[in-house]
Formats: C-alpha cells, sequence, structure tokens
C-alpha cells in the first residue's frame, strides 16, 4: 500500500511539473506573440512613392496634377521646363503631414545638379516655397555644382548650411545613393545617414540648436523650423534629379 501511495505521489508530482511547464511554455509563446506583434507594428513603413503611381505626392502649394515629373522605370525624375514662368516651382510634397519619423529614399543627381529632401513643410499658401519653413538634408553633385564650394554644409547628406557631413560617401554621377533621415522630437534627435553612414547629427531645439540657426542663413526667418508637423518634399532646384523607393516610417 505505502509503494501504491509512493508512486501515486511520484506521477501526481509528475504531471504537475509538466503542467507547469506547459503553463510557461504557453506564456513565453504568449509574450513572443505580442513582443512580434509589436515590433512589427512598429515597423511598419508607409509608401509614398513605389514606382507605380504619385497618389501620395502633389505639387507644393497645388493639388491639380502634377508637371515635369515623370515615372521612368521604377524612378520618379523630374525634368526642369525648357521655358518657366515667372515665380513658378514645381517642388513635390506628400499629401500627409509628419511628426516623428524615418524617411528613407534613394535619389540620383545629374551632373553639376542641386536638389534637396524636405521635412516640417508648411503647405497652406502663407509661404512661397518649402525651404521657407522646411529644413533640408542636400542633394548635390559635389564635384561640379558651385555651391559645393561654399561650405562643406552645403554639400550632399548635410543639414543644408547648418551642421556639414563629417565625410564624402557619395556614389559617382550616375549612380543611386540611399539616404535615410530620422527627426525625433521626443528625444530631440535628428541625423542624416547616407549610403550607410551617419553623416550628420543635429538637435530640434536648445541651445546647441538656437547657435546653428543663429550661424546660418536661415536666421531671422519668420516660418524656417517652426513646424514640427509639415510635409515631406523634394526641390525643383532646375536640374534633373531621380528619386526611388521613397517610404516613411511614423515614431509613435
Amino acid at each position: 500500500m505505502k509503494k501504491y501511495l509512493l508512486l501515486l505521489s511520484i506521477s501526481v508530482l509528475a504531471f504537475s511539473c509538466k503542467d507547469k511547464e506547459k503553463n510557461s511554455s504557453e506564456k513565453k509563446e504568449e509574450t513572443a506573440e505580442v513582443t512580434t506583434k509589436q515590433e512589427t507594428k512598429d515597423d511598419e513603413w508607409t509608401v509614398l512613392f513605389d514606382g507605380t503611381n504619385l497618389d501620395n505626392l502633389q505639387l507644393y502649394g497645388n493639388d491639380n496634377s502634377i508637371e515635369n515629373w515623370k515615372i521612368e522605370g521604377d524612378a520618379l525624375v523630374f525634368h526642369p521646363p525648357a521655358e518657366r514662368p515667372k515665380d513658378t516651382h514645381y517642388n513635390l510634397v506628400s499629401k500627409k503631414e509628419y511628426t516623428n519619423f524615418v524617411l528613407s529614399i534613394d535619389w540620383k543627381i545629374s551632373e553639376g545638379g542641386n536638389s534637396g529632401i524636405f521635412w516640417g513643410i508648411k503647405d497652406d499658401g502663407t509661404y512661397g516655397q518649402p525651404y521657407e519653413t522646411g529644413l533640408e538634408v542636400q542633394v548635390l553633385d559635389n564635384e561640379k555644382h558651385p555651391d559645393a564650394k561654399n561650405g562643406t554644409d552645403r554639400q550632399a547628406g548635410a543639414l543644408y548650411d547648418m551642421v556639414a557631413p563629417n565625410k564624402d560617401v557619395t556614389k559617382p554621377i550616375g549612380e543611386w545613393n540611399t539616404a535615410v533621415i530620422t527627426i525625433n522630437h521626443k528625444t530631440n534627435t535628428g541625423s542624416s545617414v547616407l549610403n550607410g553612414v551617419t553623416v550628420a547629427e543635429f538637435p530640434l531645439k536648445g541651445k546647441e540648436w538656437n547657435s546653428l540657426l543663429e550661424n546660418s542663413k536661415f536666421n531671422g526667418w519668420d516660418g524656417f523650423a517652426k513646424y514640427k508637423t509639415g510635409k515631406i518634399g523634394v526641390q525643383d532646384h532646375g536640374d534633373i534629379v531621380s528619386y526611388r523607393k521613397i517610404k516613411i516610417k511614423e515614431l509613435n
């Protein structure tokens, strides 16, 4: 009888341990599933241009049909007009506004060309150009465009006229470059990554930011960098430029 009771106790203990292991395993699986779902949620990208349509983009100050920007292959290419009416520009912006985000975009500039990638753009009819409000990461032919000679803070990858890239990692003209721009007002950090290299980092407010602004061409501009939330844009600077694989991830 004692032997039977001993065997029964061992069986109950073994079953209890297995049940605990099962519950622990199930909890781990549930936790992993929640974590995976959260990671997926935080890693969601919104495609602004995938090479097929311009549904998420419009001309700055104008929601009518886009002129001079053409889809060629998987790229969005700007062809400056042969004759440009006075005070007419063809800057392209997102239809939606963004605050904290990671923006990934490929660019290819023409020989001697100039363009730029903007954020924080106010597009309500108050301002005439995106650069009046939006900050810019420079897109440039560093070798042949004269702006590159006006200071390294005007070269490709720079926070334009404010923070110079720590090195030139641009690809030769005719090749694609990948820019990743991160703006996070919660952590007061911004960065410009070009072809996998972090070439510029900068604050978005505070003493250091104020110093950068005061020593730039934008000092005293009423609307510049005033809008945390604004549109994303690419610039018509009068030169042929191509963009592709434009996507954005909002930081919640």
